[in-house]
């Protein structure tokens, strides 16, 4: 038996939570103590290699960054008509361009590297004065995961109001921490609110129409702008049933990604204002954003919005197929609020209190004895150790329902394994 499955069953034996005690969801405090904050410093396992042990499968759940462009998506690429991009010459750059603008309601859009350098953009464009200050969620991506670029490249302040379990903010707190002092000089200037749609750390959770409604309508009455993070806004639109132009009513811009779900290998699309987009293609020229032949990735971003946005609700349905037979496993070692599984990403908690998440997927990641012999080859299970004593998954276009399927085994026969020990 391989190390980490030894370590597995040892933790797992150690001690048993009852079934019926509820794990508590983590706040921002648990956050910035958790040892696995950064998930994305995780590293894929090595594979057997040829001439070794029996092939495996391989379900790699870790995140929809992963996602490789297919057939068709290459074949775009290949034969893309490319130009001079930083001299607006590029035509598949600027038919991606329209279509990305028609399809979100905006009046032009940009395509960016980045997600990161597109919110950074956004704010840069919004906050012209050095300490402006934007309004962002404690547990947004922006606030999180990137850098703290606002400040660092910007000059802009930013303030945090409460993230709650469904991604939203209470409105109250968010009106409180709207500055009403300028010009005094003792204070930032208020000038950007950021929500985050899905809401990655929360569990792709989809931000309610009224929500959104209700933050613009707080922004107007201060003269305030509205940035939607909406790296993964597709699939709220899929999840709500409505085209992406209905979300986006409620903002001033948007940053749509472009290689998560939709698969494409590089992009993100910033939306807004014709006025935005100009100062937004100055600040990406000076972020070194600005790409020349860049038809050529621009060619897959057309792909990933014509033709990727009606499978996302195949990504949907897998991770709550998973969802639900993680509830159904026996022993019961998880918890899973459905109601919290919306979108494709799908945050569940281990009720074993000694055995962190870290431990539990590096298991997941390895070949069991036995395994084999139990489920007729090895399949290896790729996730991300989340925070609070949890484990993030996430479904995208490389993931089938047999796939799905094949995770599903591998729980089981882990838990079938626990169970075997306890015994």
């Amino acid at each position: 038996m391989s190390f980490s499955c030894r370590v597995l069953f040892k933790l797992l034996n150690q001690s048993v939570v009852a079934s019926s005690k509820a794990v508590r969801p983590p706040n921002a405090a648990m956050l910035g103590q958790s040892s696995v904050r950064g998930y994305y410093s995780a590293r894929r396992p090595r594979l057997p290699g040829p001439g070794g042990a029996a092939p495996v499968r391989v379900v790699d759940l870790r995140s929809d960054t992963v996602t490789k462009p297919g057939r068709s998506m290459r074949q775009a690429m290949a034969e893309a008509e490319v130009g001079d991009d930083v001299m607006g010459e590029d035509p598949t750059v600027n038919e991606l361009q329209k279509i990305a603008a028609d399809m979100f309601g905006m009046e032009a859009a940009l395509f960016v590297p980045s997600g990161t350098m597109s919110n950074l953009i956004a704010v840069m464009v919004h906050c012209r004065e050095r300490s402006d200050e934007i309004i962002v969620g404690d547990l947004s991506h922006l606030h999180i995961y990137e850098q703290g670029g606002s400040a660092q490249l910007a000059g802009v302040h930013s303030t945090t109001v409460t993230t709650l379990p469904d991604g939203t903010f209470d409105l109250q707190q968010l009106e409180s921490k709207i500055r009403h002092d300028y010009p005094d000089p003792h204070y930032p200037r208020s000038r950007l609110i950021c929500v985050e749609n899905t809401h990655n750390i929360q569990g792709g959770r989809v931000l309610p129409l009224n929500f959104l409604q209700e933050v613009r309508a707080l922004a107007d009455k201060y003269g305030l702008s509205v940035h939607m993070d909406g790296a993964r806004v597709m699939n709220a639109a899929v999840a709500q049933g409505v085209p992406p132009s209905t979300i986006l009513q409620h903002t001033h811009t948007v940053s749509v990604c472009l290689s998560k779900g939709l698969g494409a290998p590089v992009g993100t699309m910033l939306a807004g204002p014709q006025e935005f987009i100009t100062r937004a293609e100055r600040c990406r020229k000076a972020l070194g954003g600005g790409m020349r032949q860049a038809g050529i990735l621009a060619a897959a971003g057309k792909i990933s919005l014509l033709d990727m946005v009606g499978r996302l609700e195949e990504d949907h349905c897998n991770a709550k197929t998973f969802a639900q037979a993680l509830l159904e496993c026996h022993p019961p070692l998880f918890t899973v609020d459905m109601a919290a599984v919306e979108t494709n990403i799908l945050r569940f908690y281990l009720r074993e209190p000694s055995l962190s998440p870290t431990e539990f997927c590096a298991s997941l990641s390895q070949v069991c004895e036995g395994e084999e012999a139990a489920l007729g080859q090895g399949i290896q299970v790729l996730m991300f150790p989340h925070f609070g004593n949890s484990v993030r998954a996430v479904w995208h276009f490389g993931i089938s329902s047999e796939d799905t399927q094949l995770a599903i085994q591998k729980i089981q026969f882990v838990a079938s394994q626990y169970l075997k020990n306890k015994l």
